[in-house]
């Protein structure tokens, strides 16, 4: 397979063609309790936070919930032991809703992006997922690295085939 033909795959995927849409959201009035169901219920690590048209508010992720425990975003694994084990952590966060402990202002791309540009964002901010949003910033769907990783390998495999 030529140089080219691969280093201009990115640039000619695009976000709408990769991402995932109808992805589960829930509200920023909902209770914490409802996203630790939800996010252990389909073994997923995060849930976007949405008003009224779908306009996106924020995320709600696994480190959010554990950050009111006293297990903050940049604490290991070694210090979520020592938490178990009765050291205390810094940094707790309080609340009982969504809102409350939800992490504001995501990281978002837009549909047209190509998936290059969406693998370099998240590269950039250390983040395994995008959330895609139109120009009214509304919610229409969810681009992660698995994706990505699909859609290479799908354009690869149809490269070859040729």
């Amino acid at each position: 397979m030529p140089g080219n033909i691969k280093s201009s795959m990115g640039r000619e995927l695009h976000v709408r063609d990769v991402m995932t849409k109808g992805i589960i959201t829930i509200g920023k009035f909902e209770s914490i309790v409802t996203v630790a169901d939800i996010l252990s219920e389909k073994n997923i690590s995060g849930l976007p936070v949405v008003g009224k048209d779908n306009k996106l508010l924020g995320i709600i992720t696994q480190a959010d919930i554990l950050s009111m425990v006293g297990v903050g975003r940049d604490h290991t694994f070694k210090d979520l032991l020592k938490y178990m084990l009765g050291e205390p952590l810094p940094a707790k966060r309080m609340g009982d809703t969504v809102g409350d402990i939800m992490t504001s202002k995501p990281i978002t791309i837009r549909p047209d992006a190509n998936i290059a540009q969406a693998v370099q964002l998240m590269d950039d901010k250390k983040i395994r997922r995008l959330l895609v949003v139109d120009e009214h910033k509304r919610l229409i769907g969810i681009i992660s690295r698995a994706d990505i990783l699909k859609a290479v390998i799908s354009k690869v495999k149809e490269m070859r085939s040729k």
